[in-house]
């Protein structure tokens, strides 16, 4: 039997690990999926177990290598960003891989401030509103203060893209992806390292910067609508986090967006693109926590229930009680409208003034008709779609590497898309 050409793309998120093989149509011809449990770092706070990570990136490759069914003709990644993997002068991981959601100390916001001066100035040179751990340009500094023995035995610190590619590849590079995606590191006006971050030395644990080294995972998601669309367009991109990307604005940001958790990533080709995140997923979960608890039901009840455009949608306060309702579909309703709602907000702070006539929606949200039509009659001026990509990011990080291992066209029906439309009602 004559193996399949394959590209090898690993996906990594923060809860589901995944490989998957393209052949030269891109299509899906096989699948790994696992789930990695936490542990805890030194302070008892949840994190990746990034030797487990590594252990099985490594296994997995040496699986695929030895099936007869397929040649591998090239690898490449997309992960989850805002994390630094430390690695010591021996080409050893130095432990832990910090959860970008710890808590930053104040003291050590001040000291950065009292140093570099106000956080606002900071936030608008390197597009990055301040996040804490989530910049992580300051989990760095927070360790140089904090933690000077490890500091001091860290030869090179790794984005986790870029450190997926240091496995898979035995290659030490930094990317534009990476750097460029709210770590408060990159200078975006000058295109360079920020000067705080030559004064504090951090840009000698950085490996020269290469393109297409392991993408950004949001960056990643965007590319199959780049190649297929060029008509200007909005992508909101679904999940724990709602992204909202626009990469047709070119604005530069104000202070009022970067406090509205606006922001500006870089694309693996270097170009800004104007970006509006919102904890939605996460907002949807513990919302469906509650109704479950409330009314009795599984946990994937939501999944069933069909979107009612009879069910009278009234404001609701910022905290939702599922106990206001008299049914779970009346309540779930409420509950998805006050996403919507926060969407709505959260778009418009990338969509304003500029030709954008389609949203694409693609996630977990993509496949929930109640968001959709909800979505689609607060913009009966835009084309709204659910858009299908299987596995987006991991789509994107192969579209990325497509002329380094595949001679044919790349096809263009790697989108499906679903059109709701408005019926110019409001929510």
């Amino acid at each position: 039997m004559t193996p399949i050409p394959v590209l090898l793309i690993f996906d990594i998120g923060k809860t589901n690990k995944k490989l998957f093989l393209f052949n030269e149509a891109y299509q899906l011809v096989h699948e790994v999926s696992t789930t990695i449990d936490e542990i805890k770092d030194e302070d008892g706070f949840d994190c990746e177990d990034i030797l487990a990570l590594s252990t099985w990136v490594k296994s997995s490759i040496k699986g695929i290598q030895e099936n007869p069914s397929f040649e591998i003709k090239y690898m490449h990644c997309a992960a989850y960003g805002a994390s630094f993997v430390f690695i010591d002068a021996q080409g050893q991981v130095l432990p832990p891989l910090y959860n970008y959601l710890k808590p930053f100390k104040e003291s050590t916001k001040q000291a950065f401030e009292l140093s570099y001066g106000a956080m606002d100035a900071m936030s608008l040179a390197t597009a990055s509103p301040y996040l804490g751990n989530l910049n992580s340009g300051l989990q760095l500094y927070r360790i140089k203060k904090e933690q000077p023995v490890l500091f001091n035995q860290i030869k090179w610190a790794l984005h986790l893209p870029q450190y997926i590619h240091y496995l898979i590849k035995a290659e030490l590079s930094a990317a534009i992806t990476s750097i460029g995606c709210h770590t408060m590191l990159w200078n975006f006006s000058e295109n360079k390292y920020h000067d705080w971050v030559l004064k504090e030395g951090l840009d000698k644990l950085f490996p020269p910067t290469s393109s297409k080294v392991g993408l950004h995972d949001s960056s990643s998601a965007l590319i199959p609508y780049l190649n297929t669309f060029t008509e200007p367009f909005v992508l909101i991109s679904t999940g724990t986090w709602c992204i909202s990307l626009n990469p047709f604005n070119n604005s530069a940001l104000t202070i009022d967006e970067l406090k509205q958790d606006v922001l500006s990533y870089l694309s693996y080709t270097g170009k800004p693109i104007k970006a509006a995140r919102l904890f939605s997923g996460k907002a949807h979960e513990q919302g469906v926590l509650l109704l479950n608890k409330q009314f009795n039901k599984a946990a994937d009840y939501f999944t069933n229930i069909s979107y009612q455009s009879e069910i009278l949608i009234k404001e609701t306060d910022e905290n939702f009680d599922p106990a206001q309702y008299d049914s779970y579909e009346t309540a779930y309703h409420h509950l998805v409208a006050q996403l919507v709602r926060k969407q709505i907000i959260s778009t418009n702070l990338i969509i304003a003034k500029t030709k954008v006539k389609r949203i694409f929606v693609d996630g977990g949200f993509s496949k929930n008709e109640i968001f959709m039509n909800m979505l689609a009659k607060a913009y009966p001026q835009y084309e709204v779609f659910a858009a299908a990509i299987p596995q987006a990011s991991a789509l994107g990080a192969a579209l990325a590497v497509h002329e380094d291992w595949n001679s044919k066209s790349i096809p263009n029906n790697l989108i499906s898309l679903q059109y709701y439309a408005s019926k110019n009602k409001t929510i």
